[in-house]
C-alpha cells in the first residue's frame, strides 16, 4: 500500500474486529475520491486537482505520501496560489511542512498586503489565529523598512553617480574644452554636436558664475561654495601631479589635504565621499 499511515489504520481496525475500513473526515467527499484515485492510479483530472489541491495537500501530508504531496505543492506554486487564497494556503503550508510554499505565500502576502488584508481568508485568520496575524504584520513592517532602506541607498548612489559625472565633465571642460567654455589655448567649436558628458551643461553654467561672481571671495555665494567643493573633490580623486592637472585649484587643494592632519574629522569625511564616488563609478562602468 502506498500510504504507511493508511496501512497501519486498516491493520488496527482489523485487529479490533471491525470492518476493514477507515473514516476520513474534514474534507469534501469528492476530494476524498480524487485522493483515492491519485493514491492507487496516480491519475487525476486537471479540473478536480485545481478545485481540491488544498484539501489534497492536507490528505497526502496526513497519510504520509510525500510524492503526491509534492505534486499538490507544485500545482499551488505554479498557478493555483492567488491573493484570495494566499492566507489559507500559507496556514496549510505551515501545518504541512512545505517551507518553499510557505515562503511564496509570505512574499505574496507582504508584497500585496492592502489587497490580501481585505480577503475573507485574512479576516478569518485574524479571528482564529491572532498570533499569526501579528507575525505577518511584523513581516510587512520589516519588508517596508527594507524597501525604504533600498530606496535610500539608491538615492545615495544616484547622488554619488552624479558627482562622478560632474568630475568627468570638469576634467573634460578644463582639459579639452567644450562647446562654449574651456582652456584659453583651445579653439572652441560651438557648432559641434551636443556634448557626450551629461553633467557638462550644468557645470558650464556653474563655472561661468564662479568666474564672474564677486561674492565668492568672502564665501557668501552658495553656487561658488558648491564649485569650491567640486574642485576639492576633484583634487581628492585626481591621480596626476599638481603641474600636470589642468583643473584649477587642484594643486591648492592637494596641498591643503596634505596638511590637514589636525582636522581628522574633515579628512575622514572627504575620504568617505571619495570612496562612495569611486564605488558609483565602478558600478556604472
Amino acid at each position: 500500500m502506498a500510504s504507511p499511515v493508511m496501512k497501519k489504520m486498516l491493520k488496527q481496525s482489523k485487529n479490533r474486529g471491525r470492518r476493514n475500513s477507515i473514516s476520513i473526515r474534514g474534507v469534501p467527499h469528492d476530494a476524498v475520491r480524487v485522493f483515492l484515485r491519485l493514491l492507487y492510479s496516480s491519475r487525476y483530472e486537471e479540473e478536480e486537482m485545481n478545485q481540491y489541491a488544498m484539501h489534497l495537500l492536507v490528505l497526502f501530508h496526513a497519510f504520509g505520501i510525500p510524492s503526491l504531496k509534492n505534486l499538490c505543492i507544485q500545482k499551488l506554486e505554479k498557478g493555483l496560489l492567488t491573493l484570495e487564497n494566499a492566507v489559507d494556503v500559507f496556514q496549510l503550508a505551515r501545518l504541512c511542512d512545505a517551507p518553499r510554499l510557505c515562503l511564496l505565500c509570505n512574499r505574496m502576502i507582504v508584497d500585496n498586503f492592502p489587497a490580501v488584508s481585505n480577503t475573507e481568508g485574512w479576516k478569518v485568520m485574524k479571528q482564529s489565529n491572532p498570533f499569526l496575524e501579528t507575525e505577518l504584520l511584523e513581516s510587512v513592517v520589516e519588508a517596508d523598512s527594507r524597501k525604504k532602506e533600498r530606496m535610500k541607498k539608491m538615492e545615495e548612489r544616484k547622488i554619488y553617480l552624479q558627482l562622478h559625472e560632474a568630475m568627468e565633465a570638469l576634467v573634460h571642460i578644463c582639459r579639452d574644452g567644450c562647446r562654449t567654455i574651456g582652456p584659453h589655448d583651445k579653439q572652441l567649436k560651438q557648432s559641434v554636436a551636443p556634448c557626450s558628458f551629461p553633467a557638462c551643461r550644468g557645470l558650464e553654467s556653474l563655472i561661468r558664475h564662479f568666474a564672474a561672481c564677486k561674492k565668492r571671495v568672502s564665501g557668501g555665494c552658495t553656487h561658488c561654495r558648491r564649485m569650491w567643493q567640486l574642485f576639492e573633490l576633484h583634487s581628492r580623486l585626481c591621480g596626476e601631479n599638481s603641474n600636470g592637472c589642468k583643473v584649477p585649484l587642484c594643486g591648492h587643494f592637494k596641498e591643503k589635504a596634505a596638511h590637514e592632519q589636525s582636522k581628522k574629522k574633515d579628512a575622514v569625511r572627504w575620504k568617505l565621499l571619495v570612496s562612495k564616488v569611486l564605488e558609483a563609478r565602478t558600478l556604472c562602468s
